[in-house]
């Protein structure tokens, strides 16, 4: 099973949406780097969603429900299902990220920009244990 981040903008989609949907299609992704990891996911596989905007910070969970598929408005690009795990115990903001030795190579770090971004096995438990969970 891996591991993934994904990036909603509250303003547009956020984790309060998300939980009372309780599943979607996570689309509207357009980087090449980002649709590839898209590709690379799997059913079952574990996600943090964090919020960007105002917020900037790692605030909930979901799981893969279905692996890409094409995106029925741009065939070339791919969306998958998820489905809404909790909302995490704490928050935990950019800046707490950027603070913390182990996550120094996170690619949320590293490739601030990127919409979807695979996670360690150890940058995954670093930031739940962060949460409080």
């Amino acid at each position: 099973m891996a591991h993934w981040l994904l990036k909603s903008d509250p303003d547009d989609y956020g984790f309060a949406e998300l939980e009372r949907d309780r599943r979607t299609s996570w689309d509207g992704v357009t980087n090449a780097l980002a649709q590839k990891h898209l590709r690379g996911m799997r059913r079952g596989d574990e996600c943090l969603i964090y919020e960007t905007g105002n917020r900037k910070a790692v605030v909930g969970t979901a799981r893969v429900t279905a692996q890409s598929r094409p995106d029925a408005d741009e065939p070339r690009r791919v969306s998958v299902g998820i489905a809404a795990g909790r909302r995490l115990p704490r928050e935990v903001t950019l800046a707490e990220i950027k603070a913390e030795a182990a996550l120094a190579d996170c690619p949320l770090v590293r490739q601030g920009r990127l919409s979807v971004v695979p996670l360690s096995d150890a940058h995954w438990r670093r930031l739940l244990e962060l949460a409080g969970g």
